[in-house]
């Protein structure tokens, strides 16, 4: 990966009595990829890795800024969990029909819209003035997110037919994934300001959107149909709907509000079903829930955000609030997490050959438990000294996950529908993402006291990853 490969060979210049100085001419440089012409495998991992880690580092950047961000913008605490689940909500309610539109109209084209869209997005985000307008920024951030992250692996799996190349292509896709966590809080951290830290990130997707025109090929797999707009809204409303619960619940979860809102969730998730059973193009193909590897794959997508993302997004908030730490302190311990999580993620591939990636999803889920067993009384313990080796351990957790992810997810379905498989897996990864974080903060912060409330959102995340290992497990 160590520059951008041309669609275009260069031709070898003449040799004989007739070389001298226009032999130089005859050679042809490398001219821009067009949409049609055969695709360049490390460029397209490149941008593609590039552009996922952007995207996630613009995902975890509030988690050190959460409580600036909060007082400039006068978010009340109960409404704190908006500001981290705007994005994850975006991503989980278009992942699927990004996927689709991916594989139906171009992956190039979508990938391209997507990545500049998130860099005027989040620009956007850095002048707002209010949580609520905050909020619908973070939410467009992740509507453009789907449409990068569903095309990504689409654009790798074309560039990489071979299972040995795929597996390195996804391989370090992952671990991008990983990186991006790792430097979105630290980079938020270390600028004077979330405000000018958005405005960075989304000069950053500019670039790599650019840089897309000229590189990337185009792939499809077209249906020849129209994009399931019901399903999409059905889907985000039962979504919104959840997450509002959640949020609310944290008042009291038998209040007539939280009653109603579960009610709601659960019935616009059973107008979805309906839509998706008759859509001639469905955002999902039910019939994929028949095949236990797909299934592995969204059950390994729905315990990570749950137990994984939805601890450790909230945990830098705690941190700060608990320990007195600055955002930078708290980014640099954040990295040692997602640092770790990155290393593991990039070698994982070598373990490929002796535990398969479903045996690996569910060793990573029981390290992230015993991680957040192991962090239980950290933060009453006054030190921050206390975390590390949950810290470590959670992140060799989290990068066998993401390692695994990717692999499994494009490996669910026939290679022609990569794209969908990858928005499925990722639309479960970040409904159970958006659920998580409302489901910390609701616990973290009605418990008495942060100390407390803590370490029963960390045996709660505990809990939730051995249901994961136990489920992907069952999965064979």
């Amino acid at each position: 990966m160590t520059g951008l490969d041309s669609a275009t060979p260069r031709t070898p210049a003449t040799t004989g009595p007739d070389a001298g100085p226009t032999a130089s001419r005859r050679t042809t440089p490398p001219r821009r990829a067009r949409p049609g012409s055969p695709p360049a495998p490390r460029a397209t991992l490149a941008l593609t890795s590039a552009a996922t880690a952007v995207a996630l580092m613009t995902y975890t950047a509030p988690a050190v800024t959460l409580p600036g961000t909060a007082a400039a913008l006068h978010t009340s605490l109960s409404a704190q969990a908006w500001l981290l689940n705007g994005t994850p909500l975006g991503l989980a309610a278009l992942l699927l029909v990004a996927g689709s539109l991916a594989d139906d109209y171009g992956r190039r084209r979508v990938f391209l819209a997507g990545t500049l869209a998130l860099g005027l997005t989040t620009m956007l985000g850095a002048v707002t003035t209010s949580t609520w307008q905050f909020t619908l920024a973070r939410v467009a951030q992740g509507a453009a997110s789907a449409a990068l992250l569903a095309s990504s692996l689409g654009l790798i799996v074309h560039a990489f037919p071979s299972p040995r190349g795929r597996l390195h292509a996804t391989g370090v896709w992952g671990a991008f994934v990983s990186g991006g966590i790792a430097l979105g809080p630290l980079l938020a951290g270390a600028l004077p300001g979330w405000r000018l830290a958005y405005a960075v990130l989304g000069g950053a997707a500019l670039i790599v959107a650019a840089l897309g025109t000229r590189a990337l090929s185009e792939s499809r797999a077209p249906r020849h149909g129209r994009p399931d707009v019901p399903g999409a809204l059905a889907f985000g409303l039962a979504l919104v709907a959840l997450v509002a619960a959640l949020t609310l619940g944290r008042d009291g979860w038998l209040r007539a509000p939280v009653g109603l809102l579960l009610a709601a969730t659960v019935a616009l998730t059973a107008v979805f079903w309906l839509v998706e059973r008759r859509s001639a193009t469905p955002m999902i193909d039910l019939s994929l829930l028949r095949h236990r590897r797909f299934l592995a794959s969204s059950a390994g997508g729905l315990f990570t955000g749950l137990a994984v993302i939805g601890l450790f997004t909230f945990l830098p908030a705690l941190l700060q609030r608990a320990l007195g730490l600055s955002p930078l302190d708290t980014a640099w311990l954040f990295l040692l997490w997602s640092g770790v999580s990155f290393v593991v993620a990039l070698q994982a591939k070598r373990l490929a050959g002796r535990m398969p990636p479903r045996r690996q999803l569910a060793l990573g889920f029981v390290l992230h438990a015993v991680a957040a067993v192991s962090m239980l009384g950290a933060l009453g313990s006054g030190t921050w000294t206390r975390l590390l080796p949950g810290l470590l351990i959670g992140g060799v957790g989290s990068g066998l996950l993401n390692a695994a992810l990717p692999l499994v997810a494009v490996e669910s379905v026939p290679p022609e529908r990569a794209a969908m498989g990858s928005g499925a897996q990722q639309t479960f990864r970040y409904v159970g993402s958006c659920a998580g974080v409302a489901l910390t903060i609701a616990i973290a912060t009605s418990a008495g006291s942060l100390t407390r409330g803590a370490d029963v959102a960390m045996v709660v995340s505990a809990a939730l990853a051995a249901a994961g290992a136990v489920i992907v497990a069952a999965l064979r």
